[in-house]
């Protein structure tokens, strides 16, 4: 019919109806195929008979009908599927919907009421259930029955598969409609699983060359473990074709190439999610799945009896929804019938496989599962998916050869979905460009999304309204977690456009027996994130808040407990892919916006991935930010990724596909500087590490996962070549075999900058290795090439010890079991090839070689004799060997011998160790003897016990005599002692070798050969059986041995007696100095001088280097000594000890410890201390002795003339010290803790009488009390004491000191009393040997009550010597002191009282001064502080009421009570008439007439209260004859300040003014320093910390100073006052002329300033002090100063001065011509160039401060030479500087040369080990200075430790721990 006359004739509906109709029909006749389409797509269930024949209309009129049975919605997206498809006229168009589309005409359709349209069926052959499982009564069926119900049912499931499975999946292609045609992505087995037959090289290769795809698909079920459940997780991303592989799966089981299966289920999570019901299996599979013809119960216990050959797959596991009501915990979910599955306890030994993206699995999928990463196309399989989608071979080639040419296309094609999108926009763009044109993909995954979009309609208005509506309900899915929509959820006109371009499945949801409905879904949950992303930038209702809500990082670790779904993990990225410029225009269509609104949209984007970017992120985060920057296409933000990340950019854990790296590496080309890479147990694409090539930021790149095999090595072998920068590459613990190992052999040549290299832990063989080590000599900065923990033979072993001595790069080989490490020296620049000089090359190869050093480590390793005469060999051939270690091996006493034969050829610099070879005592003597040609032993410890042979190497003599050449400094100080010994005298210790005595002869024959060669230095025998008998003829035989450093027999099973016996070799032995014995612990020891005890405890060191023993000058170094502990000793022991002592040469130190010594032992003892004058110590420790012992050491004197001092302590710690000459100055005896009483005083103090001199008494901690004191004091005068007499803590009260203070008159010798009662309880007095000496008492908390002030002020009156009175917290209150001082009476002299009391800090001074008026003396002196609470009074005795001295008034900075009266007095004097009040007026006057010293400090002079201020007014106008005013640190007002000015202009003697740090205001410093003017007398000024900042207050002072001819010092530290005021300063100098001390430092003094003073002081001939420190006066400045020193200058202070090395000269030059030179200070200059030295001698030099002057060796050789040029030397100070060694050794020899100096600091410098022993050696010369800093030098803690206990002046803390001057 015409469509002029259909559209005009509108009277007959019905006519109209059936016309539109039959057009309609007459139009799909034309595209059958695609009704059929749209028939299977809106009714999932349909099954549509499939035939070539030509269309029926008929046919199409049911298929017609069935549509419009769906309802209203379905056949309003039916006509706008037909519009957009078909070339449907407009005006049609409006008609068809306007008619067929409303909803009161839909009843009304033609045929509506003749024929009832059946409902949709099921797949052919598959019947409705009519009853759901379980609902009928169980039938019993026989076997055969029962197997033709099974065998129904299972062709029923393939026939379903077959219909179901067999049409076109999403991801396979246009063409690709077959499944035969699926490409298969690359598979990759995870853990530990693997396929029984590998196929790694089918996955990564060509599919055709493997044995067929069905290969792979069999092998995803052939993993070695056979434990049930078996169960398959496949784990890959969104677009790897997880579901395209399982329902591939389906497709070839339905078409029997799965045979091992009879029955597959298919279930897709996100349908299950929907049941919300309890389900059991039967159910789940009958119900929900494909129900049985009859009787499912039979079908059920067949699948459950052949549940090995069942296979249920589970799609989509990451999409499980975690609800309350539907979690695991619900028994009835499908969820918890899933758990059962793969638990075994539902349907026990089926097969279980689920899909699901990466993440975190469920706690209850099995750990032993296989995992199977899925990882998509390689280049391979995208030219193959290309090659089938195009069936045109033009389009074809020119599809793949942009592929081809598109490297970054070829990237994103990596995702199967991708690969299809990508193909989508090729046809398009192929189809619509002429030959040759350039199709110009775009280069990011969103933008080639856009592109798709845009070829869907040439309609912009429909295709902006279509996907802003496909993308609301993408958006709204994401956001509630819903994947599948139902019909309601989209509009017609949004559905038709997703049916139309196949942007949307459809599928039939069963989540009821009764009960199904079509659902719709995404074609790919990509799309449905992309246009998601697409409506939130387009959409005007999304604001930018929101917008940016979306931008998140998502770890790829999905925690499974939540209960929303994390869909949106692809939105971030398109959201960035959408901020791009590129896609700005598309946008602005879309959104029919201007620029401006979208570019603000996408700068926000931009803006929050920039904040991401700040933050420090995880390696999954980093990989996420990098793809989004990569869609951006944003320079600059790529460029601030890539400078925030961090330098170690780590990887852990999660799956990392080549696209991901290449958005890693596409960040990195923006970096500047170098990063490391680190992937630990990432699973891994195969062909990831070709993303790295040209990767130059890279500099460690480090593998570390079973998930890299061959085909990753090989790709990683493409991408080494081209990064430039990497020098560390790590290949660890993988599955690397040969095939991998020849790809890395080609390409690590090519990576000549690589500098360590590691593939630890692989599976490389004998081949395999030598391969790589063959590499050595092609990687020319190699250091490193671990191999370890793979598997090599001893053979391979013993070649790669001739690499490891042949390779001149190699010096280190380390073998242990199966660790195997080369560590290489990278050869230097200067070893190029020199043309023209083959002979020079020569002589420089054969240094090279002679100077090259390598260490061999060969442990563990299983080798026997023949592997030693191998190595041997081999080391004969080889360089020096530093090292050589061969423990753990079976080379046992024929191999140890022959490696210990060869030590002398091998040149072992260091050690070489035979440990754990099984040598017996019988290969101990091999050894000795092997060793004895060896000149460079050192040490040589065996220990059978420990399986310890260890031989330990000097360096050789040659090496020596160069270092010594080298280091004259250092060699010329070594010690002189035993010239005869050579310089690596051997340590013997062969300890635990079970040695008897009739093992000693041939021994000692096996040492005394293998000391042929060398000296012996050492020797340990401790821990063997030798007993008494071995040791006796040890001692016979020890002579023979040479003179010996130490003997070590502990641990022997000696006796007393076999002690005894060695005792002789004292004498009989030069060299035995020390003999040390403890028989409880069997310790025994004999030790040489200069040796330390460390060999006791089992050390092995001496505290110095042989040869470089301390000298002999000390007497610790020079005395022998012998030490007996923890023995019984009778008093016939002790006449024997002694016996055998008499011939030991002195000095001689006993030291003694037994557990108990009786009076009779200990008088055996003292009886035959006469017959050893050689004792020069005599201590008994830990000996508990009887009360009787004090009186018999008291009587020691009579016995022993020569004692010099007797302490015993607690009745067990006795020292006697004997002095070796018996007339002494006085002897010390000490009873401290022995328990003595008053009766034992009388016998004591008569025994000490008979002491001849007595310096000291020390009688603390006993029970004496006040009649033991009494009974001392008796004894005093016979007792000839000159020292201190200590009392200590005896109980003493109030009376005793009484008694003492009377006892005063007749001890005229008592110089000191100090006695504290308190806690501390001290009583110590001194006496003096002085007649007429001055007598100081201390009384400290002696608490007098008021009846002992009279006995207190008696005896104070008596003791005419004493001069100081000092009491401390004794209670005296002001009534007491009142009465105190009324009572004390002198005939003549002076009397000081100093009173510390707590009513001190609140004094009344009026009642203190009625008090003090009392005295009767004459106070001369007043002092009262009231923060100290402390009050000094001094009183001239007898009283004289005119006294004309002066009285000197001191006010201390805290003394309030002072200023109280001050003010109280203030107070009254500003109240009151003067005239009123003439008696207090004229006491003011009297007591300030004389008043020379006035000193405040830290007074508040405020406005509010001027009465302190009028006070100070008067005090300064009284005090006529004041000389010096102090007031400092102090607040003064200005109206205060007038005050001030105006008295001290009237102090017209003043000699000193001090004003310094006080707070003032320019106009207040105008007005003080204007009253300075008068002061003309002025000697002394100090204005420090005074603001001078002001010009004019700057010039009112200079004027001043001007007139100011007498002054002498002038101090003005921290004023600022610049080169100006300098220069204004220096001008006036000259009228100066008595100027002795200048300080000007903290001035920011420059230059200019600085080198105009430099001349004014020119006229300053007197002074002596010039400081100018922390001013910029540079050298100019110096050099001036230089020309013009005062001759009588005595300090030059000028630290941080930027002075440098020309100016520290000129100054160190000038100062010889200043003879009175004491201190000299130029630290913190940079003197790098040269330290100052001096030609000529300043003898009055005290110190010499160079801190922090950047010093070095050399630069300080003249150091010495400066020191010995200035004998009164005190202190030398050089910390922080780099200072080493050599300056050691010269400090060392000036130190016993001078006498004065007490300090050395040498703090932070470079001074080693050996520096620090060569200063001990100068202290040890005789040097006197107290204490040598070496705080932060280099020096290990146990080596500072060992030196300082043997010189306790070397001082290594960090605070200052000065000990006490010798």
């Amino acid at each position: 019919m015409p469509w002029d006359q259909l559209l005009m004739d509108s009277e007959s509906f019905q006519l109209d109806s059936e016309s539109l109709w039959a057009w309609l029909v007459n139009l799909l006749s034309q595209n059958s195929e695609g009704l059929s389409d749209k028939v299977r797509f809106f009714i999932p269930t349909v099954d549509l008979d499939c035939n070539n024949e030509a269309p029926d209309p008929e046919v199409i009129r049911q298929q017609l009908n069935m549509l419009y049975t769906q309802g209203l919605a379905t056949w309003k997206t039916f006509i706008h599927c037909v519009c957009m498809e078909c070339d449907v006229p407009l005006e049609l168009e409006v008609s068809l919907l306007s008619i067929w589309g409303q909803e009161d005409e839909f009843s009304r359709r033609p045929g509506a009421g003749e024929e009832s349209c059946p409902g949709p069926r099921l797949h052919h052959g598959v019947k409705r259930p009519t009853q759901s499982y379980g609902s009928s009564p169980r039938r019993k069926h026989s076997r055969k029955q029962q197997l033709e119900l099974a065998k129904k049912y299972l062709e029923l499931l393939k026939t379903s598969a077959q219909q179901y499975h067999g049409g076109e999946c999403w991801g396979a292609g246009h063409t690709l409609a077959s499944p035969q045609a699926y490409i298969p992505p690359i598979l990759q087995w995870g853990r530990d699983t693997a396929p029984l037959d590998t196929w790694e090289g089918v996955t990564v290769g060509d599919p055709e060359e493997a044995a067929g795809v069905d290969v792979i698909i069999q092998d995803l079920f052939n993993f070695r473990t056979h434990k049930a459940p078996q169960v398959t997780v496949l784990l890959g991303k969104a677009g790897m074709g997880k579901t395209t592989l399982v329902r591939q799966l389906c497709w070839r089981w339905a078409h029997g190439q799965l045979d091992r299966f009879q029955a597959v289920f298919l279930f897709e999570f996100r349908q299950l999610n929907l049941i919300t019901h309890l389900l059991t299996l039967p159910q789940l599979l009958f119900d929900l799945y494909l129900s049985p013809e009859s009787d499912p119960d039979a079908v059920f216990q067949y699948l459950e009896e052949n549940a090995h050959r069942v296979l249920l797959i589970f799609d989509g596991l990451d999409e499980v929804v975690h609800a309350g009501s539907v979690g695991v915990d619900n028994a009835g979910s499908a969820l918890t019938l899933f758990s059962g599955l793969c638990r075994g306890t539902l349907l026990q030994g089926c097969w279980v496989m689920t899909t699901s993206r990466p993440g975190k699995l469920p706690s209850f999928v099995p750990t032993e599962a296989a995992m199977v990463y899925m990882w998509g196309f390689d280049g391979l399989r995208v030219e193959k998916y290309v090659s089938h989608f195009f069936s045109d071979l033009l389009m074809q080639e020119l599809a793949l050869a942009e592929m081809r040419a598109n490297e970054r296309l070829r990237g994103i094609c990596a995702a199967p979905a991708l690969c299809k999108v990508a193909c989508l926009c090729l046809r398009r763009l192929l189809s619509g460009s002429s030959s040759g044109q350039s199709t110009a993909l775009p280069p990011t995954v969103t933008q080639l999304y856009l592109k798709m979009a845009e070829t869907f309609s040439p309609n912009e208005t429909l295709l902006a309204k279509s996907l802003l509506g496909l993308g609301k309900v993408a958006l709204g899915g994401l956001d509630t977690g819903k994947v599948i929509f139902s019909v309601e959820d989209i509009s017609p006109p949004v559905m038709a456009f997703g049916v139309v371009h196949s942007l949307l499945t459809s599928f039939c949801i069963r989540n009821h027996p009764e009960h199904q409905k079509i659902g719709y879904a995404f074609a790919h949950f990509s799309l449905q994130e992309f246009f998601a992303a697409l409506y939130l930038m387009a959409s005007d209702t999304v604001d930018k808040d929101t917008l940016t809500d979306y931008v998140t990082l998502n770890s790829r670790w999905v925690q499974r407990t939540k209960t929303k779904l994390g869909l949106s993990g692809q939105i971030p990225t398109f959201l960035s892919g959408l901020a791009s410029h590129t896609c700005r225009a598309f946008l602005c269509h879309l959104t029919e916006q201007d620029e401006a609104w979208v570019g603000s949209r996408q700068a926000v984007i931009v803006q929050v991935l920039r904040k991401l970017a700040s933050r420090k992120l995880t390696g999954p985060k980093i990989i996420e930010l990098s793809h989004c920057a990569a869609e951006t296409q944003e320079l600059e933000l790529a460029r601030f990724i890539a400078q925030s990340l961090p330098f170690q950019l780590s990887f852990h854990n999660f799956p990392l596909t080549r696209a991901d790296l290449a958005a890693v590496a596409n960040i990195l080309e923006h970096r500047d500087v170098p990063i490391h890479l680190d992937f630990d147990g990432c699973p891994l694409e195969p062909h990831c590490p070709e993303a790295l090539v040209g990767c130059g930021q890279v500099e460690t790149l480090s593998f570390k996962s079973r998930k890299c095999g061959d085909a990753f090595a090989e790709a990683l072998c493409r991408s080494l070549p081209t990064m430039g920068s990497l020098k560390i590459l790590g290949l660890t613990r993988s599955k690397i075999t040969a095939r991998g190992i020849s790809h890395l052999v080609q390409a690590l040549p090519l990576c000549s900058q690589l500098e360590e290299v590691s593939l630890n832990d692989n599976q490389l063989k004998d081949p395999e290795v030598l391969s790589l080590v063959e590499l050595l000599p092609c990687l020319p900065k190699l250091q490193k090439l671990d191999l370890s923990r793979n598997s090599f033979s001893v053979s391979t072993l013993l070649y790669l010890v001739k690499v490891a001595i042949t390779c001149p790069t190699v010096r280190k080989l380390q073998v242990r079991e199966s660790d195997l490490i080369f560590f290489l020296s990278p050869a230097t620049e200067t070893a190029t090839k020199q043309s023209g000089a083959p002979d020079l090359q020569d002589k420089d190869g054969q240094k090279k070689e002679q100077s090259r050093s390598l260490e061999i480590r060969l442990q563990k390793c299983q080798l026997r004799v023949h592997d030693a005469e191998a190595l041997v060999e081999l080391f004969q051939k080889g360089p020096r060997l530093e090292e050589v270690d061969l423990s753990g091996n079976r080379l046992e006493d024929e191999g140890c011998r022959l490696v210990a034969e060869a030590v002398a050829q091998l040149h072992i610099a260091q050690k070489l160790d035979l440990s754990d070879n099984k040598l017996s005592r019988t290969g101990v003597a091999c050894v000795l003897r092997a060793v004895s040609t060896c000149g460079t032993l050192e040490e040589l410890r065996i220990s059978l016990l420990t399986n310890t042979v260890v031989l330990t190497f000097a360096q050789e003599p040659r090496e020596q005599e160069g270092s010594r050449k080298r280091g004259a400094p250092l060699a010329s100080f070594v010690s002189p002692v035993a010239p005869e010994q050579s310089w690596s005298s051997p340590r013997v210790r062969l300890t635990h070798c079970g040695f008897l005595a009739k093992h000693m002869e041939g021994l000692c024959e096996a040492l005394r050969a293998s000391c042929q060669t060398h000296h012996l230095d050492h020797l340990d025998l401790s821990d063997n059986s030798l007993g008494d008998e071995g040791v006796a003829i040890l001692a016979q035989l020890l002579p023979g041995l040479g003179s010996l450093q130490s003997l070590n027999l502990s641990r022997n099973g000696l006796s007393l007696d076999g002690v005894f016996g060695l005792i002789p070799c004292m004498s009989s032995l030069q060299w035995v100095f020390h003999f040390d014995v403890s028989l409880e612990s069997d310790h025994i020891l004999l030790r040489g001088a200069g040796t330390g005890r460390d060999a006791l405890t089992g050390g092995c060191e001496p505290e110095f280097p042989a040869g470089a023993h301390l000298l002999e000058s000390r007497q610790r170094y020079t005395s022998r000594s012998f030490c007996l502990q923890e023995c019984h000793l009778e008093p016939l022991n002790f006449g024997c000890l002694c016996a055998t002592l008499e011939k030991c040469p002195g000095p001689l130190e006993v030291q003694l410890s037994c557990k108990t010594l009786s009076d009779e032992s200990l008088e055996t003892l003292l009886q035959c201390l006469p017959r050893l004058p050689q004792l020069s110590l005599l201590q008994l420790s830990h000996t508990v002795l009887s009360s009787r012992s004090p009186f018999l050491l008291a009587d020691i004197f009579n016995l022993s003339p020569r004692v010099q001092k007797v302490q015993l302590r607690s009745l067990c710690h006795a020292v006697l010290q004997f002095s070796s000459k018996e007339e002494q100055e006085g002897v010390c005896f000490g009873f401290p803790e022995c328990s003595l009483r008053q009766e034992h005083m009388e016998p004591l103090c008569y025994a000490l009488s008979r002491c001849k001199a007595l310096s000291q008494l020390d009688l603390t901690d006993n029970r004496l009390g006040d009649g033991g004191l009494r009974c001392i004091l008796g004894c005093l005068p016979q007792m000839p004491i000159s020292g201190w007499l200590d009392l200590s803590h005896n109980g003493i009260s109030q009376e005793g000191v009484l008694c003492l203070l009377e006892t005063l008159p007749s001890c005229p010798s008592v110089c000191e009393v100090s006695v504290s009662l308190g806690s501390e309880q001290n009583f110590r007095v001194c006496f003096s040997k002085e007649e007429g000496a001055r007598t100081t008492l201390r009384l400290h908390e002696c608490s007098f009550s008021p009846e002992h002030i009279s006995r207190l002020a008696s005896s104070l009156s008596q003791a005419r010597q004493l001069t100081e009175l000092s009491l401390t917290r004794c209670h005296l209150d002001l009534p007491q002191l009142t009465k105190l001082l009324s009572l004390v009476n002198r005939p003549a002299g002076l009397l000081g009282l100093r009173l510390e009391e707590p009513w001190l800090a609140h004094i009344n001074l009026p009642a203190l001064m009625e008090a003090c008026a009392q005295a009767s003396g004459c106070l001369t002196e007043l002092g009262i502080s009231e923060g100290q609470k402390q009050l000094w009074l001094q009183l001239e005795f007898p009283h004289q009421a005119d006294n004309s001295e002066a009285m000197a008034l001191r006010w201390d900075p805290a003394s309030g009570a002072s200023r109280e009266w001050l003010v109280a007095r203030s107070r009254r004097l500003a109240h009151c008439d003067p005239g009123t009040d003439h008696s207090l007026m004229r006491q003011l006057v009297e007591t300030c007439a004389r008043l020379q010293q006035l000193s405040l400090s830290q007074i508040n002079f405020s406005d509010d209260d001027d009465s302190r201020s009028r006070l100070l007014h008067y005090l300064l106008l009284c005090s006529c004859e004041l000389k010096s005013f102090r007031l400092t640190s102090s607040h003064v007002s200005t109206e205060s300040l007038a005050y001030l000015a105006s008295g001290v202009g009237h102090c017209c003697h003043l000699e000193e003014l001090d004003f310094s740090n006080n707070r003032l205001c320019e106009e207040n410093i105008e007005l003080l320093i204007g009253a300075l003017q008068g002061t003309c007398r002025l000697k002394r000024l100090h204005l420090s910390h005074f603001p001078l900042e002001a010009s004019s207050s700057l010039a009112l002072l200079i004027q001043g100073l001007s007139h100011m001819t007498l002054l002498q010092h002038l101090c003005l530290r921290h004023n600022k006052i610049g080169d100006v005021g300098t220069q204004s300063l220096a001008a006036i100098l000259p009228r100066l002329p008595g100027l002795r001390k200048l300080d000007l430092s903290w001035n920011n003094i420059g230059p200019a300033g600085g080198v105009q003073l430099a001349k004014s002081l020119t006229h300053c001939r007197c002074l002596e002090e010039i400081t100018l420190g922390h001013n910029a006066l540079g050298d100019p400045t110096a050099l001036g100063l230089a020309r013009r020193l005062p001759p009588q200058l005595r300090v030059l202070c000028l630290p941080f001065s930027h002075l440098g090395p020309e100016g520290a000269l000129s100054l160190a030059q000038a100062l010889e011509q200043c003879p009175h030179i004491e201190e000299v200070s130029l630290a913190e200059n940079n003197l790098a160039g040269g330290i100052p030295h001096f030609c000529k001698r300043l003898p009055l030099l005290r110190q010499i401060n160079l801190i922090s002057c950047k010093i070095e060796d050399q630069a300080a050789k003249h150091l010495a030479t400066n020191l010995m040029l200035c004998p009164s030397l005190e202190e030398v100070l050089l910390s922080w500087n780099l200072l080493g060694d050599e300056v050691a050794a010269e400090l060392a020899q000036v130190l016993p040369q001078m006498g004065q100096l007490k300090k050395v600091d040498l703090e932070k410098n470079q001074i080693t080990a050996l520096g620090a022993r060569l200063l001990a050696q100068g202290l040890v010369q005789g040097s006197c200075i107290p204490v040598i800093r070496l705080w932060k030098n280099p020096i290990p803690a146990d080596v500072a430790q060992s030196l300082q206990s043997q010189e306790p002046r070397l001082d290594f803390a960090f605070f200052d721990q000065q000990p006490q001057a010798l």
